[in-house]
């Protein structure tokens, strides 16, 4: 007979034979455990500080020093180097060019032997000319005897005055032929001399454009070559039309000086005074040229080289400076970030002068604040900032977000005129 199972468990006693309840509180009490250990978790993690929830935002910063001290008001801008003369040689003669005497790019002197010129044709119009002052000599010796002879004839009656006089003409037409000769055959030798032409200054030569065996013309307008005269040599360079009161003041006390961004065999940076400054200002560009001289010994320039260019036109004494990238701009004008109790504080500053590194300001900022030069787009006004160690791997002022107090050590100076706090 078939028996449906039993839902009780039967265990099996010495003596005794009966049914097991099913362990029902085993279930009952996990489940009970587990909603017990899920509210202790909830409400831990309610009442736990806002701190302990999530990081603190604080925005990482770099900052630098405001620093006060006098600051130089000066212009960098581009220069162009440019010859302290240019000659384009070319023949006065036309000829066959026999031979050059140079070498490409090399420097030659004053007076030195660069072409010559097939002399032959020279020499001959020289001998022509040469020749007809010997003719026409000899034309006037014999026009002055008859000039005496018809003289005396005419004192005796044996020919009239016309024909004395004729005579006469004749003697003073002679004479000023024997001077053109003389301006023929200086001519001559003129032409024979642009036979050879030799170097009109101290410079370097160029490539060379007509090479010996071209027939060449006179006053071609296609130079043989060309010399530049670099030592010295001149950079010119503008500058606005608004510098144009602080220029002239300048050169009325101290004069100016162009400091290129080139150093000496001694590693000095290079620098000249100013000694040229336009009659007028470019319309086109609202700006006026200046020019300095350098003696480019070593000759570190050469015409058509781009240089950097600065030029100290005035100083503000006493200045609050601070760095460049310190100063953002915003809708009510200019502004910088000082740390103050590990927050960022905006300060709205008016800039004096920005020379493009460091920038003069005056505002509600002191010398000695710490002003954060780098992450000013991560940190909000009046929000918590980090102070990050500067990029040379010392700290750049104290962790304010962590504590304030921790490092009150000593104040690192660094190169120029901003210092790192540490």
């Amino acid at each position: 007979m078939n028996v449906p199972p039993s839902r009780y468990v039967v265990e099996s006693i010495p003596g005794v034979t009966r049914k097991a309840k099913p362990r029902k509180w085993l279930i009952g009490g996990g489940a009970l455990i587990l909603a017990l250990g899920a509210f202790w978790y909830i409400t831990r993690a309610d009442n736990a500080p806002a701190s302990a929830q999530r990081p603190p935002n604080t925005a990482p910063v770099r900052v630098a020093e405001v620093v006060r001290r006098d600051m130089s008001v000066v212009r960098r801008t581009p220069g162009t180097v440019i010859a302290n003369t240019t000659v384009q040689v070319t023949a006065r003669v036309q000829g066959v060019l026999d031979a050059a005497n140079f070498k490409e790019g090399q420097f030659v002197k004053k007076g030195d032997l660069l072409f010559r010129i097939d002399p032959r044709p020279f020499e001959a119009a020289l001998a022509q000319a040469r020749a007809m002052l010997v003719r026409d000599q000899a034309q006037l010796k014999n026009a002055n005897r008859d000039m005496a002879l018809y003289e005396h004839l005419n004192q005796i009656g044996a020919v009239s005055t016309q024909q004395r006089d004729t005579s006469v003409s004749q003697v003073e037409v002679l004479n000023a032929t024997l001077a053109a000769d003389e301006a023929a055959i200086n001519i001559a030798q003129l032409n024979l001399g642009y036979t050879e032409i030799r170097s009109p200054v101290d410079g370097k030569t160029g490539p060379l454009l007509v090479q010996p065996g071209n027939m060449i013309a006179a006053n071609s307008t296609t130079p043989l070559v060309t010399i530049a005269e670099i030592q010295p040599i001149k950079i010119s360079f503008n500058l606005p039309q608004a510098d144009l009161p602080l220029i002239l003041a300048r050169q009325r006390t101290n004069g100016l000086t162009a400091i290129v961004d080139s150093n000496d065999a001694a590693g000095k940076p290079l620098s000249a005074p100013i000694d040229f400054t336009s009659n007028a200002v470019n319309n086109q560009s609202g700006t006026i040229e200046l020019r300095a001289t350098f003696d480019n010994k070593d000759l570190s320039f050469l015409p058509g080289q781009l240089v950097n260019v600065t030029v100290e036109l005035d100083s503000i004494p006493n200045a609050v400076v601070v760095p460049s990238d310190a100063v953002n701009d915003g809708p009510d004008g200019s502004y910088v970030y000082v740390v103050a109790a590990g927050k960022a504080v905006q300060h709205n500053v008016r800039i004096v002068f920005d020379d493009s590194k460091n920038v003069a300001i005056e505002g509600d900022v002191n010398p000695g604040d710490s002003v954060i030069v780098e992450g000013q787009l991560r940190v909000d006004p009046s929000g918590a900032v980090n102070v990050l160690p500067s990029k040379d791997g010392t700290r750049a002022g104290p962790n304010t977000a962590t504590d304030a107090s921790q490092d009150e050590g000593p104040r690192a100076t660094s190169t120029g005129a901003i210092r790192i706090i540490p």
